[in-house]
């Protein structure tokens, strides 16, 4: 449980670390195109989902992100102790992350954002992304596990283009963006809908999921 606690907090941590770090490369090199920098930031991000948990799959299932914990913690696949733990480390592991790709850019390590991303349609985003990657991960965790990692980085890249809210889809993430005033960051007075969003997305996606992979009837076999 230990080395499985630690693998989920390394592991939220270098995704913060992406994350910031990519984005303020991104900004520092596109020259004020915003367009550039964003899809800088998505390929940089996919990427490393990909790496992180082909790494730490083994170990911790690297959920990486509180939904994804809940949602197997509602399967009684993760008992709920170990899910509150992993939960816990997530959201220190993303801010130490942050910190992280602040020194490692020569930036003050304590920042807030003042990024606004308030709107009902960011909200809407955020519903949307979250849904889409807990019913990835339930779909392919169920059928077809060895796909997970090329599936959440390929749905979390094309997120970032088409849901208004760049695809947070991560309460852990949402929460250490707060922390970094840089092309990531997220202002901290948005952070609760944004956490809100994110968890009812999550919840109509185990639901709706958990209905679409039931077995159909008593002649197909239970995966």
């Amino acid at each position: 449980m230990t080395r499985r606690i630690v693998a989920e907090g390394i592991g939220t941590a270098l995704l913060l670390v992406a994350v910031v770090g990519s984005g303020i490369m991104a900004e520092r090199l596109a020259g004020g195109n915003v367009a550039v920098a964003l899809l800088a930031n998505a390929i940089a991000t996919g990427g490393a989902l990909i790496a992180l948990i082909l790494m730490l799959g083994p170990v911790s299932g690297a959920h990486f992100n509180p939904v994804v914990t809940l949602a197997f913690a509602a399967q009684r696949t993760l008992p709920p102790t170990e899910a509150a733990a992993y939960i816990v480390v997530q959201c220190v592991g993303a801010v130490l992350g942050v910190w992280l790709a602040h020194a490692m850019f020569g930036l003050p390590i304590l920042q807030a954002s003042v990024h606004a991303r308030g709107t009902i349609g960011e909200f809407i985003g955020e519903i949307v992304a979250t849904f889409g990657l807990i019913g990835l991960i339930l779909t392919c965790s169920d059928r077809t596990p060895s796909a997970v990692p090329y599936g959440v980085a390929a749905y979390i890249t094309a997120a970032y283009w088409f849901t208004s809210s760049t695809s947070f889809a991560n309460p852990a993430v949402t929460i250490a963006r707060s922390f970094t005033n840089t092309f990531a960051g997220i202002a901290l007075a948005h952070v609760p809908g944004f956490i809100t969003a994110e968890l009812i997305g999550g919840a109509v996606a185990f639901v709706f999921f958990t209905w679409l992979l039931a077995p159909s009837s008593k002649h197909e076999p239970k995966r």
